[in-house]
This record gives C-alpha cells, sequence and structure tokens, in this order.
C-alpha cells in the first residue's frame, strides 16, 4: 500500500557536519516509504560520508559539483533538481549552510540548489551547542522560519564534540514524520478529531491487573494521520510503550472510567471520533489495597460491568461523525453490523484477531469497512499507517 509520499520527488540535501552518517538512515526511510529521492552533497559533507554510500541506496547519482567534467548536464542539474523536486530536506544543515541560505549565498551546488527551490523544504540544523545558541545562528533560523520554511529543533544531549546541550540532528524517523506531514494534503483542516488507542487496565491489587493484548499501533497510527492531513487531534491513550505523536495532545490513562471521563470531556470540541482502544469490558468489585499473597488454592474474583464508552457516545453525540472498532473471533459480518447499529455508530471496522498479520501487536492489519448503508468494504492486509488513511478518506467521502 503507498504511504503519503509514495513517489513523491524528494531531493535530500547533506553539508559537512558529523550528523551526515545520521542522513544515510534517513535515505533508508524515505526509500522504505517509497520517495524518489535524490542527494544533493557538499564538498566538506564528503568528507564524513562518501557520496557512494548514497548512491547505493538511492540508485541514483549524487550531485556534489556543479562543474564536475564528469557529467555534461552537472552545470544545469541545480535548475533542473529544484524544478522537479516535490519536497526537499536538508539534514543535516550546518551553521555555514544556513547562513548562505538566510542571505541568499550561492558558493556550491547545494547552495545554488537551494535559492532555485519553490517546494515545500524541512531544514534541520546540527551543531555544536554553543554555535546553535548563538545569536547570528539563531537569526538567521529566524529568518528561514519567517520565509515559510520548517525548521526543526535540534536534540539536546551530549555531542560528537563532548559538550551537552542542544545541537544534536533530530532522529531521522522524526525527520520523515515532519516531512510527510508537511507534504500530506490537508483535507481536514478545520476539524478536530479524537481517537482512543491501547489497552485499558483494571487493577487487581497493586501489583496485578485485567488487561489485552492491544498494542495501540492502529489508534497511533490514526491519531498520526489525522494529524498528517491537518486535523487537531485529541488522542486518549492506555497505556503503551508508543511514544506521543507528534503536533497531538495526547491524554495518558490506565483504566476504563479514567478513558470515560476524558473521552466525555473532550467528545463536545470533536467534529470525528475514533475509538479504536480496546476498553476492558469487566473491572474487579474490589481491589485489594495490598497484594494477595499465594496462600489458597483457588481465587475467585468478582467483576462488574464498566460503562460501554462507544455506547454512550453513540447516544450522546450530536454533529459527531463516530467510527468504532469491532475485533471478533467469528461471525464478523454479522457482530459488527449489529454493533454499528446498537451503538448508533457512522462506521465500524472489523477485524478477526488472531491472524499473524491483523490484530493486536502486529504492524499490518486487515480489515474490513461496514457503513451506516449496510454496505462494506473488505481491504487487503497492509500497514497500519496505510489503513489509517483509508479509514480517514471514507470519513470523509461517506460521512462528512
Amino acid at each position: 500500500m503507498k504511504t503519503s509520499i509514495h513517489g513523491v520527488r524528494i531531493v535530500l540535501g547533506v553539508s559537512g557536519g558529523i550528523a551526515a552518517y545520521k542522513s544515510v538512515e534517513l535515505l533508508r526511510l524515505l526509500t522504505k516509504s517509497g520517495a524518489d529521492v535524490r542527494v544533493m552533497m557538499t564538498r566538506n559533507a564528503t568528507r564524513f560520508v562518501g557520496p557512494m554510500t548514497f548512491e547505493a541506496l538511492s540508485g541514483k547519482r549524487v550531485c556534489t559539483d556543479l562543474f564536475d567534467r564528469s557529467d555534461p548536464d552537472a552545470s544545469i542539474r541545480h535548475i533542473e533538481w529544484a524544478q522537479d523536486a516535490q519536497g526537499v530536506v536538508i539534514a543535516p544543515a550546518t551553521a555555514n549552510m544556513v547562513a548562505k541560505y538566510a542571505h541568499g549565498f550561492a558558493d556550491d551546488a547545494l547552495s545554488t540548489f537551494l535559492l532555485a527551490v519553490t517546494c515545500p523544504m524541512v531544514i534541520c540544523p546540527s551543531m555544536n551547542s554553543d554555535m546553535y545558541l548563538n545569536p547570528s545562528v539563531q537569526r538567521n533560523l529566524e529568518c528561514l522560519k519567517s520565509d515559510g520554511h520548517l525548521v526543526l529543533e535540534p536534540g539536546a544531549g551530549e555531542l560528537a564534540c563532548r559538550t551537552v546541550g542542544p545541537g544534536r540532528l533530530p532522529e531521522p524517523a522524526q525527520i520523515l514524520d515532519r516531512l510527510t506531514a508537511l507534504l500530506t494534503r490537508k483535507d481536514l483542516a478545520g476539524k478536530t478529531v479524537l481517537v482512543t488507542a491501547g489497552p485499558t487496565r483494571e487493577p487487581i491489587d497493586p501489583v496485578r491487573f485485567i488487561s489485552n493484548p492491544s498494542s495501540g499501533k492502529m489508534g497511533y497510527a490514526l491519531a498520526r494521520a489525522a494529524e498528517y492531513r491537518g486535523g487537531d487531534v485529541v488522542l486518549v491513550s492506555g497505556p503503551t510503550a508508543l511514544p506521543d505523536p507528534a503536533n497531538v495532545k495526547t491524554v495518558r490513562v490506565r483504566t476504563a472510567g479514567e478513558m470515560a471521563l476524558a473521552v466525555f470531556d473532550h467528545m463536545g470540541d470533536a467534529d470525528i471520533i475514533i475509538k479504536s482502544a480496546a476498553v476492558g469490558d469487566y473491572r474487579a468489585v474490589e481491589t485489594a489495597a495490598h497484594k494477595i499473597k499465594k496462600t489458597a488454592d483457588q481465587l475467585v474474583l468478582t467483576l462488574i460491568k464498566n460503562e460501554d464508552i462507544l455506547k454512550s457516545l453513540g447516544e450522546r453525540k450530536t454533529h459527531q461523525i463516530l467510527v468504532g472498532f469491532a475485533a471478533e473471533t467469528r461471525d464478523l459480518k454479522e457482530n459488527a453490523r449489529e454493533k454499528l447499529v446498537r451503538k448508533n455508530l457512522d462506521m465500524i471496522v472489523g477485524n478477526l484477531v488472531g491472524h499473524p498479520a491483523s490484530g493486536f501487536g502486529s504492524d499490518t492489519n486487515r480489515v474490513t469497512l461496514f457503513f451506516r448503508d449496510g454496505s462494506c468494504e473488505p481491504l487487503a492486509e497492509m500497514d497500519k499507517d496505510a489503513v489509517a488513511h483509508i479509514i480517514l478518506d471514507r470519513v470523509r467521502e461517506r460521512c462528512l
């Protein structure tokens, strides 16, 4: 399944900093996402990583010189690449390259290329902490921001020069995430999207709980996709090992009761509600104050039903589009359609759990979309990011 940047023509500019080695991983992630990537390097960058490394990964010749005698087209390549590019990322962007671009200098292939670029651009500064914090560098970065470019804040930590502070090149996955967001159509701009994700945990005692294997990957993919597409996103998440998606308001909860409170608190502002969390149906009537000791051969737990959050949302909704999930072990069509009607949903995403490529914990999913008019749409197996975009496509096409 195509990603948001599949087939997009991107130029990766690499300037001369020690962080150039991370650009190799960035190129790998870009090509894995299906982007059509060309690489342009400064001469100083080639002292850190050889052009052959980038050529092997991209399958294309790297441009390092405007006047390469072995390449008759080198003298106009910077113009052709600039006109052809749909996205540009400069990683790392050294203090020198930042200054050149901010002030319109063009004395090598990369800086000359940048002045001809008209497509969206991500600039990733990376340098010594004192250099980064220098007022001149900060002025130059502010100049680039005011010109409309996305400048990523560098990470902080121990740098190659043994100093500690800001200046580390953002991780390649983060750069790819923000570049993808920049290049994705903003068809959810002005919409507030509320997403739930992950499992809930109902405590038995201080060290034990009732839960399920949900990883939260599907819900987080939905939150990312909605943010990419310009939505104002709130993610209510049960316990997961996943990092908060960028530019998304993430509310961390533990129990079904906590999730219900958070969801109802945010539903009034939502235009679209997608409830993908695997919420526990029952909780213990009593929670032990201390760890239950292993003394008896049997232990009986009395459980009480939790509030059905999705059903309550269906009863309370006014203008909201409501999408639910149905994870079933059998009779998927019958159970999903019954749930859609009973809980007053606009759409439900159903899948059979237990298959290695679908359901809890996997990076892929194979789902069927069921709609209010009685129709359904089975999807092929694909990664959860792709599933997320199709779900949002159908919300826009059939519900909004």
